[in-house]
């Protein structure tokens, strides 16, 4: 039977958008679609983090996420000043306030040279002069990191996807994916057989398509397996709560304030952030999450939570990490504690001062020895492209990333 397009993209958070855009430019004539569950574009991750362009400064030199941040954190800033989207390249200042994290810092320092990052060290005179009411022994200054509106930047994307062709449907969640067989010999190296994918959504709507992109995010595991490929990993949720400055405690932060970060973990720790709407927002506390979609305490998914609780990475991180974990969990339930936390890099703020905000969700690969996935993770299988982990800096470096999904799209057609 006939293909309904050439590509097939399952998600449209940032990522899948922007895969979308880049093979409209790389393959102008290429018949994409794009199949969101939601109603609109950008409504999990992309749509619910601090609004950073982040600069690259803290991965591992030659990654994905190093070369992608870098290259990506310049050409959003060049997309939204284009597109007049929102955006400020403000800098940004990571902070040491005890002694032990000097070392960390210096090494911080030296891997955002190696990045081709511009970093300056300040002694804690330097720091009041960027942030008068931080205070820290001592702190880098990185001035290529801004802000911005990731969600009006994807509305963009899917708009000047769908000006090239695209389409873009939203409430079709997709149910089955079944590969189709090939009846003559196959063109994909490794897929003898396999001529392209077919899908259903839950409205009973079938798509064919020549190939398929994952770009599913907290449930992208899932969708590879609907597919018939193994993953290797699971994704794990962790809940990022944030808190917002009071109008009135607001001007306590100029811009964007970091701590020193534990190695160990992706999770940058509790931060000071000016977003582009000018509010104060402060954290994420990461958390495990009881629902992929859990943006509440209270939010549980029985399927969710038992397929966290019986996979054996999932335990294996409790055993590695529990004291990190429960200082976290701490934060979670006293506003007292988060605070604290807060204080080690602003002093001048008191607890009255907080109000809840916007929670996240983190879509964290893990694997089954409890292994934290630490950079972008990609997987092909006959006909399709998985992308496994891209948590954050995957905003900042859409369109660079989805330039690469869309190469090795191509190159399977």
């Amino acid at each position: 039977m006939a293909d309904d397009c050439d590509v097939l993209v399952i998600g449209a958070g940032i990522v899948g958008l922007s895969t979308a855009y880049a093979l409209t430019r790389a393959a102008p004539g290429t018949r994409v679609l794009v199949l969101e569950k939601e109603p609109g574009p950008a409504q999990h991750q992309t749509g619910r983090n601090s609004g950073v362009i982040h600069s690259g400064l803290y991965y591992r030199p030659g990654s994905f996420k190093a070369r992608f941040a870098v290259q990506g954190a310049a050409e959003m800033v060049g997309f939204c000043a284009e597109h007049g989207l929102p955006h400020a390249v403000t800098g940004k200042i990571v902070v040491a306030t005890e002694r032990d994290e000097l070392p960390r810092l210096h090494a911080l320092a030296q891997r955002g040279r190696e990045n081709g990052i511009p970093v300056r060290e300040l002694g804690p005179a330097q720091i009041t002069a960027y942030e008068p009411h931080v205070r820290g022994l001592a702190a880098l200054h990185v001035p290529t990191t801004g802000v911005c509106d990731f969600r009006a930047v994807a509305r963009r994307l899917a708009e000047l996807a769908r000006d090239a062709g695209a389409e873009v449907r939203y409430d079709a969640e997709v149910r089955v994916i079944a590969r189709r067989p090939d009846p003559g010999p196959s063109r994909t190296p490794g897929a003898p057989g396999t001529s392209g994918v077919a899908v259903r959504t839950a409205a009973g709507d079938v798509v064919r398509a020549r190939a398929l992109v994952n770009c599913a995010g907290l449930h992208s595991d899932r969708v590879a397996r609907l597919a018939g490929d193994r993953p290797g990993l699971r994704i794990v949720p962790f809940r990022g709560e944030y808190y917002e400055l009071a109008p009135h405690a607001a001007g306590l932060v100029r811009g964007l304030v970091y701590p020193i970060p534990d190695p160990a973990f992706p999770f940058l720790g509790v931060h000071l952030t000016r977003g582009i709407d000018g509010a104060v927002h402060l954290g994420p506390n990461a958390v495990p999450a009881l629902a992929r979609e859990g943006y509440s305490r209270t939010s549980l998914s029985p399927r969710d939570a038992a397929a966290a609780f019986t996979y054996p990475g999932s335990w294996r991180i409790a055993r590695r990490h529990w004291r990190y974990g429960a200082g976290e969990l701490r934060r979670s339930f006293s506003r007292r504690a988060f605070t604290a936390a807060v204080r080690r890099l602003l002093p001048a703020v008191e607890e009255e001062d907080l109000r809840p905000a916007q929670a996240g969700v983190r879509a964290q690969a893990v694997l089954p020895d409890g292994s934290l996935v630490d950079d972008f993770r990609f997987a092909a299988g006959p006909r399709t492209i998985h992308v496994l982990n891209a948590p954050s800096p995957a905003a900042t470096a859409s369109l660079p990333i989805g330039r690469e999904i869309a190469r090795r799209v191509l190159d399977t057609l």
